[in-house]
């Protein structure tokens, strides 16, 4: 059988490859702007359904305790109930009051950028021009964090003059955050597995002090190794081959406490 590669002209595969990942590159950040719009605006409007149940009630702060108990209790899966982030939600729609500027402009960066900007700056005008620059040049969080601390808006700045409809470059950092959004996975349940594949990526960028851990004699075969039995696909977190007990050991990653039904996996 010929070499495929050897059927396809390099230079016009190259190009047609590069387009490709392009766009998914561009479709992913899509995606993930749209989750994330959901989740900034959800969380404005629970922050503005505290603030006016506290007018009206006449509610103190013990209520979000209560409330963050009793939504953890009906979504266990998302972190983002906590009494802190409640607090941070509240805080958040007393800052901008107008549901307008989140749908135009602040839903654009992921959440923990927004709580950064609210302990940092206290100034709403000083506040929108640094999530301007943000989405402009695709600044993440820590970048973020180093412009404030530098005072960049004092040597730079000027106020928001419009909201154009920017969206960051698929490479840029704050692309990178957008679509690994630890409360975007809270929102769509899929925290543990977004965790589990974290955990993952990270041993597998360190095999060799893996390797060295695990001992003499293991070879590394494959992440999320595919496996086809009778018709159903089984992916294999990692696979190993030992050397000197000719056999194959799956690792199967967990980010939880162990379970006993874990054993039998």
């Amino acid at each position: 059988m010929p070499d495929l590669s050897s059927l396809l002209p390099e230079e016009n595969y190259s190009a047609f490859l590069g387009d490709l990942k392009s766009k998914i590159r561009r479709s992913q950040v899509l995606a993930a702007t749209a989750l994330n719009k959901e989740v900034i605006l959800l969380y404005w409007q629970i922050g503005q359904k505290i603030l006016q149940q506290q007018r009206v009630q006449g509610w103190g702060a013990k209520v979000i305790a209560r409330l963050a108990q009793d939504l953890r209790r009906e979504f266990p899966q998302m972190s983002g109930f906590s009494p802190r982030n409640l607090n941070y939600m509240r805080t958040f729609a007393e800052a901008y009051a107008s549901e307008e500027i989140v749908q135009q402009l602040l839903h654009k960066i992921p959440w923990g950028h927004h709580v950064k900007l609210l302990d940092a700056v206290k100034d709403t005008k000083q506040r929108l021009w640094y999530v301007q620059k943000t989405i402009e040049n695709g600044w993440s969080r820590s970048i973020l964090a180093m412009q404030i601390d530098s005072n960049l808006y004092q040597r730079q700045g000027e106020a928001v003059t419009n909201f154009d409809r920017v969206l960051p470059l698929p490479q840029s950092d704050l692309a990178r955050q957008l679509i690994k959004d630890p409360y975007s996975f809270d929102f769509l349940s899929l925290a543990e597995n977004a965790q589990e594949r974290d955990l993952e990526r990270g041993l597998i960028d360190h095999i060799r002090d893996f390797l060295l851990e695990m001992g003499i004699g293991f070879a590394f075969v494959g992440s999320q190794y595919r496996l086809d039995v009778e018709g159903d696909e089984f992916f294999i977190d990692l696979l190993f081959y030992h050397l000197k007990l000719h056999c194959y050991v799956v690792i199967d990653l967990k980010v939880t406490e162990f379970k006993p039904e874990y054993s039998g996996k």
